[in-house]
């Protein structure tokens, strides 16, 4: 144990970590002044409500952090994790079913007394260690080519996972968890035909879920929120009133930021105009107050860690180092597109947090976690690259 933590305080990635420290702190203070009118005057909470809340979440995801990084990654290959894995993921999908409370329109949030959790956003960092750890062990034992041994066992638990979200119903969710596992995948070591057929396996799979609760439920999945969503992407300016609320006045923030911004604490969308300003639509009030030099800080974190991530998928030798690696990337980038695809208006609406900068406990926690596993791999890679 000894000699493991001496190779591992010698190979630390540093840039990792202070990338990871330096989103996070930014994002509590951009939590502060984004959501100081809204909980004061909408909530008649303090003004330093979320801040507080999201210090706390900022406080216990240390420690998770430090856990993952110290953790041994190669565990996650153990048959027995990977079933512990699975009943967490499994346990909290289904109990949300049962005891979860609705927000924003999907019953996704289990009330744990002190905090919230969703049940979906463990999910995605669960199929990741999953889906990595089973196709490991596959690769090894030379069965990752076949579809019967190697490859519909995961498959199946993949859509499982995705149809319980689909439930709830939050179908953004569900699809950014497809096409992580299918990140996953790709990163595997599978043969690119043998990847296709996957790939149309899992979309047949979702297809002969989701057409039948369409028919049957579509009246509880395509909600007038989840249409007027559509509507206000389609023709924000003809739904500045009502569903488009959110977009045009995004627009109204990032138009008005400029180069340099009104300045930290001078937003003005952020005092009613824009709701929950504090959430997914947090970049329109960095974008207000310190313009295109805070967006590109943003930008930039967040695409170092999924460079990062995919330089070391792309160089490892260990199959489990490099499906981590890309499943880890893949989500934080898939993540940040979709979070500011929508506020740019290049995809629907989909209330996707923005990674380490938007309020939320559960996101920040988990993706700290995953930060952890990342810096673990990072230190193994450098290692090995060390003893060549």
């Amino acid at each position: 144990m000894k000699t493991y933590l001496m190779n591992f305080r010698r190979h630390i990635d540093y840039p990792l970590i202070l990338t990871y420290a330096a989103l996070s702190v930014f994002g509590l203070v951009m939590i502060y002044s984004a959501s100081i009118a809204w909980a004061y005057n909408f909530l008649g909470e303090s003004p330093n409500h979320y801040f507080i809340r999201q210090l706390m979440n900022l406080t216990i995801s240390l420690p998770v952090f430090a856990a993952a990084a110290i953790f041994p990654y190669k565990h996650f290959r153990d048959r027995r994790m990977m079933m512990i894995i699975l009943g967490v993921i499994f346990t909290g999908l289904i109990l949300v079913h049962f005891i979860g409370e609705a927000n924003g329109g999907a019953q996704s949030w289990i009330n744990l007394g002190l905090v919230n959790m969703q049940p979906s956003e463990v999910a995605k960092i669960g199929i990741i260690l999953y889906l990595a750890g089973v196709f490991a062990n596959k690769y090894d034992n030379g069965t990752i080519n076949q579809l019967n041994q190697g490859i519909i066992p995961p498959v199946i638990v993949l859509t499982s996972a995705m149809f319980l979200v689909f439930l709830e119903p939050d179908i953004g969710t569900m699809m950014l968890i497809g096409l992580i596992g299918l990140c996953v995948m790709a990163a595997s070591g599978i043969r690119f035909k043998v990847f296709m057929r996957l790939a149309g396996i899992v979309v047949t799979a979702i297809a002969l879920f989701i057409v039948p609760m369409m028919l049957f439920a579509g009246d509880r999945i395509f909600t007038e929120k989840r249409l007027g969503r559509i509507d206000a992407f389609l023709n924000p300016f003809e739904h500045e009133l009502d569903y488009g609320l959110q977009i045009v006045n995004g627009y109204l923030a990032i138009g008005s930021g400029g180069l340099t911004g009104r300045g930290l604490g001078q937003s003005v969308q952020k005092l009613g105009y824009l709701p929950e300003p504090h959430t997914d639509f947090i970049m329109a009030v960095i974008a207000e107050e310190l313009g295109l030099f805070g967006v590109l800080f943003v930008i930039g974190g967040l695409s170092f860690i999924v460079l990062k991530a995919l330089s070391i998928a792309m160089t490892t030798k260990d199959p489990l180092a490099r499906m981590l690696a890309a499943g880890v990337g893949s989500m934080i980038g898939i993540q940040s597109f979709v979070n500011l695809g929508g506020l740019t208006g290049i995809i629907p609406l989909t209330g996707v947090p923005l990674p380490f900068i938007s309020y939320g406990g559960t996101s920040i926690v988990l993706l700290s976690l995953a930060m952890g596993i990342l810096l673990n791999v990072s230190m193994f890679h450098k290692y090995e690259k060390s003893k060549e």
